[in-house]
Order: C-alpha cells, then sequence, then structure tokens
C-alpha cells in the first residue's frame, strides 16, 4: 500500500505527496499531459523535441543540469505517445533547489534559436542512428501507418518524419509550449523524507504563482474499428527475416486492459512462454519470439514480433504462430497457467514499487489515468480475470480480421 496526499493550487496544478522516511532522498517528479499524440500531424516529434528543449535552460537559469548536480542530485526524462514526464532525485534536505529547476522552466523557459538548433540536431542525429540507420529501426514507423489510418497513434514519438523536426520554428515551439507546459495541465509528485506541509509551503512558493493557462482539451478522431486483415511486405539490409503482427486492442482504463495484458504474458512473456517454448525451443522456427502490448492510454496494439531462423519460410512461420493462437481461442489455457502469470505481474508490480523514484512515477502515472489511489486497488482487477476471459479476448482481439501483418525480409 503506497500512502499519499492530496492536494490542488489555486492555478490547477495537482500536487501529490508521499512520505518514505527510510531514505535520506527526496524525488520530485513532473508529468505533463501532452504526449506525440497531441502534436499536429504535419509538424511531429515536437513532445520529443520538448523533453530536449526543457533541458536547454530557463531565462533565469541557463543551465539546468548544474545547480542540481551541485545540490547532490539527478534526474532524466521521457516522453511517450501519452504523456511526458520530468524527474529528479537529490538528498532531501535540498528539495527546494528541484522545486526552483521545475518551477522556472514551466514559468519561463528560454527560447532561442541557439537552445532550438542545438536540441534539434540532437534530435534529428537520434532520428537517423535509430529508425533510418539501425537495422530494422524502421518498423514500427510502417507498423503503425498500417494499423492506424485516423488516430494519432499512427505516428512514434520520435516523429513521423525526419523533416518535421527538421523544420521546426521558434514560433511553433513556443505555441507547442504555452498550449501544453502549464499548471493545469501538470501533475507534481514529491515522494520521499519530507513532509506535506513543506511540500505545500514549497509548491505556494514556486510553482502558485505561475499562470495556470487553458486545460488542454483532447479531442482525436477515433480509429476505426479494423474489418479486413492488412499485410505487407518490405525487402532491407537486415541479419535475417522477421516477422511483425498487431492487432487492435482496448484502451488503458478499459477493463479488458487486465485480460489483455496477462493473455500476452501467456503467449510471449519470457523463456517459459507458449510462443518461446513452441516456436523456438521445439520447433526451432524463431531465434527469438515476443507478445506484448504498448499499455497505451487510447486503443492500442497487441504485438508479436520474432526473428526466423536462416532458411525457414516465413509462411510456414506465421502458420505456427496461428497455430499457437488457435488453442488459446479454443480455450486451452488451465487455471494454473492462469495464476502463475497473475502471480508474476503481483511480483513485477511490487518490485517496481520498491524504489521511491518508480513510486513517484507511479502516482503520476496513476492520477493521470484518474486517481493516484488505483496503484494500490489495480492489482484486484488482475485477480479477478478468468480462464473465460482470456479465451473471450482471444476470440475478439486476435483475429485475422483486426490483424496488421509485416513480413520484413532480408534482401539476398
Amino acid at each position: 500500500m503506497v500512502k499519499f496526499e492530496k492536494f490542488m493550487l489555486d492555478n490547477g496544478l495537482k500536487v501529490l505527496v508521499h512520505i518514505d522516511q527510510s531514505t535520506p532522498m527526496a524525488v520530485v517528479n513532473v508529468l505533463y499531459d501532452v504526449g506525440a499524440r497531441d502534436e499536429d500531424p504535419q509538424q511531429t516529434g515536437f513532445a520529443h523535441l520538448f523533453e530536449h528543449l526543457m533541458f536547454g535552460g530557463s531565462v533565469n537559469i541557463p543551465d539546468y543540469d548544474e545547480p542540481l548536480q551541485v545540490a547532490g542530485g539527478e534526474n532524466n526524462a521521457y516522453t511517450t505517445n501519452d504523456l511526458t514526464n520530468y524527474y529528479c532525485q537529490l538528498p532531501s534536505e535540498n528539495l527546494e533547489t528541484a522545486f526552483w529547476l521545475e518551477s522556472d522552466r514551466m514559468l519561463s523557459l528560454a527560447f532561442s534559436k541557439k537552445s532550438l538548433d542545438v536540441q534539434r540536431k540532437v534530435v534529428c542525429e537520434e532520428f537517423k542512428e535509430h529508425y533510418i540507420n539501425k537495422p530494422y529501426g524502421d518498423v514500427w514507423h510502417i507498423m503503425r501507418e498500417l494499423a492506424f489510418k485516423e488516430h494519432a497513434y499512427r505516428w512514434m514519438t520520435i516523429g513521423k518524419e525526419l523533416s518535421h523536426v527538421e523544420n521546426a520554428q521558434l514560433e511553433d515551439v513556443k505555441r507547442f509550449f504555452f498550449k501544453h507546459y502549464t499548471p493545469s495541465n501538470a501533475i507534481l509528485v514529491v515522494a520521499g523524507n519530507v513532509s506535506v506541509e513543506q511540500v505545500r509551503e514549497l509548491a505556494e512558493k514556486w510553482f502558485g504563482d505561475i499562470p495556470s493557462g487553458e486545460k488542454y482539451k483532447r479531442n482525436l478522431p477515433v480509429e476505426p474499428e479494423q474489418q479486413e486483415e492488412r499485410r505487407m511486405t518490405v525487402h532491407r539490409k537486415v541479419p535475417a527475416d522477421a516477422i511483425y503482427k498487431t492487432w487492435h486492442m482496448c484502451s488503458r482504463l478499459d477493463d479488458d486492459y487486465y485480460t489483455t495484458d496477462l493473455l500476452t504474458d501467456i503467449l510471449g512473456g519470457g523463456a517459459s512462454s507458449r510462443l518461446y517454448q513452441a516456436l523456438v525451443k521445439e520447433q526451432q522456427l524463431f531465434t527469438g519470439i515476443n507478445c506484448y502490448h504498448f499499455g497505451s492510454l487510447d486503443a492500442g496494439l497487441l504485438a508479436i514480433d520474432g526473428q526466423l531462423v536462416k532458411g525457414v519460410d516465413i509462411k510456414k512461420a506465421e502458420d505456427a504462430i496461428e497455430a499457437e493462437l488457435d488453442k488459446i481461442r479454443h480455450g486451452l489455457v488451465d487455471e494454473r497457467e492462469l495464476q502463475k502469470v497473475q502471480n508474476k505481474t503481483e511480483s513485477v508490480m511490487a518490485f517496481e514499487d520498491m524504489s521511491v523514484m518508480n513510486r513517484a512515477g507511479s502516482l503520476a502515472f496513476y492520477e493521470l489515468l484518474g486517481d493516484g489511489e488505483l496503484m494500490n486497488t489495480e492489482f484486484k482487477k488482475y485477480q479477478d480475470v478468468t480462464v473465460h476471459d482470456l479465451k473471450r479476448i482471444a476470440n475478439v482481439v486476435l483475429q485475422p480480421s483486426n490483424s496488421n501483418t509485416l513480413w520484413y525480409l532480408a534482401e539476398n
């Protein structure tokens, strides 16, 4: 049970406080309710570009990292299609340093041509290194566009095209910032060796005067239900043929999410999973195979991917995957197998909550979902899943008409 208190400033900033006096450290986590799904389709990659720009200095603090390091702290950030999260950890006696830094860049990020030029170059190099020049790097660019026709999940966090970031102008960047980086669009979590009174005082002092901004109201196009199988084949300079399959699944807040999550574990959660045992160890068709989903807030994708053993026919490999899926669709899952993945989920959730930093990040995420208290009650929803639920979801989700298949073949 993770205990916390919650309050809101007059400008709309939500603040959650989790006290842990067993550590000398404090964590300050600021989550902004903006991700790649909120971008203009003609200007993608901005949410991720902003993650970099936020470390480029503010009007009053030219270098974010230096004062934090002097205070004994460390920091990082990440962007997804759904959110952008910034977090730092430092000795609790220096907690105010983190408030000073985070509030200043929320209020007065420095919009300089130099900072934009530097960070744009960094992001462009990242795009080239990981998505253009890396083997299999363009897989999810291709698959997302195959699977999504309307929803903004059709592009990746890095951006749909390199040119979108290359052409980003200072005015475009400013508009994005003032639309999304506001107290009313943020969640502040402070965890560790702190008190609620201390956090309330610091939050009022450093964040209270920042204008609330207009709460961003999301109005994204809904992805139409997929009615027919979609397939694509590409040839690339890669070491081995690979197959990628996706199916549309429910949103993060749908009760069926928990069944779908456990289903991916049964199929592809490690070396004891069905796909690995049958297709890697027994039939030796794949060198490795995985089944997972992206945990996206809106309706997303369940995926299976695997690299083939050299010389294996890709049609035979795909048929073997379908044969394993058929067993699930016919209800061939027993209580013991379900219990095993439920136990695994429980241990993973418990392990993740061991560090104060993870607890702070989780509280911010669950508050974004609607209520931080979900962090303490969610496992019950996994416990409630039955073998009948698994069969039902397998038959709803894992249908050919709901599938997208990419054959990623090595050039001869």
